[in-house]
């Protein structure tokens, strides 16, 4: 059954890399294909596969569709450039690799990672030519923090599906995912910035001769002031945190208790947030609703395909538990001499190398890993960690962000692989020793 299980995931590497097929649909046909290998009855099978699909995006359709107009808000008003400028204007050129990373790190809570790449691009050539210094050194600090929050931290697709499946808290999560953070951050970002270019291996890069990023960025005239947007970027996790603690302060049932829940709660927090970005950000600068109300649904419509994505990957899963092959891999897994946590890791990187894409292998490995923590009792919160760790992991030329990285900055692959491919790699091993370090004392 194992050697089936690994058959299955080879197949949907298969379908997605080589044959270009829509990962949604790849997951539907693995997973018919696996229940009907399983022997399920086949009038089980359809149920099986809505049920996964039902279950997955139950919870998740708010929190991801919430969080991308959320993004979009602090996107299009400007709000993240005057975040960077900010922090660089507080800190000076001196610390100018501290202050890009904090702000890939802020700006990365809120947007998407392909919205914060392409928003903060033309800012990162535009503060390299002020600075005179090469575009790939100040651009990689930022680009780690864009990263690390794509991994690590809820709202982002792959962490806030990974926290629905294994039943862990946000808050939580949240609060570990950002002491992790930070510190991959710090060690992939500003330190090995440094690191490469004391050993000469950091690339100068530049934008294409085609490109509009060589130019001075705009005045921002009309971007929101920096407490305004750091107000807003940071009320989604400034309000998590403060209803978590205040949920272990007031620990028995009470109205305040169930108040303060339901505030907590994921979805209506972005809702309150979203709220307040769409009068903050827009309205207060004489922005319209209806022009907002047209941007969101933009944005609405770039989640399609990862929302599809978390519906297959719900179906395979579903099929995985109900046909009862979960049971027996999560007895063999456990069986493995690894802790459960590197073993998450680990599953989570294979597939991150197989396959490119980070959700992808978050999702994958979270529904191979899941029976092994019913046996063991790890923390759910520390194993989402250990497997956005892995699908960070060693990103190369089938990953979409690896070639943005190359285009971008005008990089060969070899110096693309020695840049971006290794501090993914370092953002990835340094966030596993955190969650292990973390588990030996919570």
């Amino acid at each position: 059954m194992v050697l089936a299980v690994v058959a299955l995931i080879a197949l949907l590497v298969v379908l997605i890399a080589w044959g270009k097929v829509p990962p949604f649909l790849a997951f539907l046909v693995v997973a018919l294909g696996g229940a009907v290998l399983f022997g399920m009855p086949l009038a089980q099978i359809p149920k099986s596969l809505e049920k996964g699909v039902g279950d997955m995006l139950g919870g998740l359709v708010a929190i991801i569709c919430l969080g991308a107009m959320f993004g979009r808000a602090i996107a299009d008003s400007g709000a993240a450039q005057s975040i960077a400028r900010a922090l660089i204007g507080a800190v000076g050129l001196r610390f100018i690799l501290f202050a890009m990373a904090m702000t890939g790190l802020i700006v990365g809570i809120p947007l998407f990672y392909s919205v914060g790449f392409v928003v903060m691009i033309p800012l990162i050539f535009s503060i390299a030519k002020r600075a005179n210094l090469p575009p790939v050194y100040v651009g990689l600090p930022l680009l780690s923090g864009l990263s690390v929050a794509h991994g690590y931290l809820p709202p982002h697709p792959s962490p806030a599906a990974l926290v629905t499946l294994f039943g862990a808290s946000t808050g939580l999560t949240l609060g570990y995912g950002l002491i992790v953070s930070l510190a991959a951050l710090m060690v992939g970002g500003p330190l090995l910035t440094l690191v490469l270019k004391r050993v000469n291996l950091l690339p100068l890069g530049g934008p294409p001769a085609d490109s509009p990023f060589g130019a001075e960025e705009s005045s921002g005239a009309r971007a929101p002031g920096p407490i305004n947007s750091f107000t807003t970027a940071l009320l989604p996790v400034v309000m998590i945190a403060a209803t978590t603690a205040l949920l272990v302060a007031f620990k028995s049932p009470s109205p305040t208790h169930d108040l303060i829940g339901f505030i907590g709660n994921p979805a209506v927090v972005l809702t309150l947030c979203l709220i307040y970005a769409t009068v903050s950000l827009g309205v207060l600068r004489g922005i319209g609703i209806p022009v907002q109300m047209q941007r969101y649904g933009d944005a609405l419509k770039d989640v399609a395909s990862i929302l599809l994505i978390l519906a297959g990957a719900g179906a395979l899963k579903q099929v995985f538990v109900d046909s009862g092959v979960s049971a027996t891999l999560g007895g063999w897994l456990g069986s493995l001499p690894l802790h459960p946590l590197v073993l998450g890791w680990l599953i989570a990187m294979v597939i991150r190398v197989a396959l490119g894409s980070a959700t992808i292998a978050g999702l994958t490995a979270a529904g191979l890993i899941q029976p092994v923590m019913a046996t063991t009792g790890v923390d759910p919160n520390l194993m989402v960690l250990a497997i956005g760790a892995g699908s960070l992991m060693f990103s190369h030329v089938n990953d979409p962000g690896f070639w943005l990285f190359k285009e971008y900055f005008g990089l060969t692959l070899k110096e693309t692989l020695l840049s971006w491919t290794v501090m993914e790699s370092v953002v990835g091993v340094v966030g596993l020793i955190c969650v292990l370090g973390l588990s030996l004392v919570v």
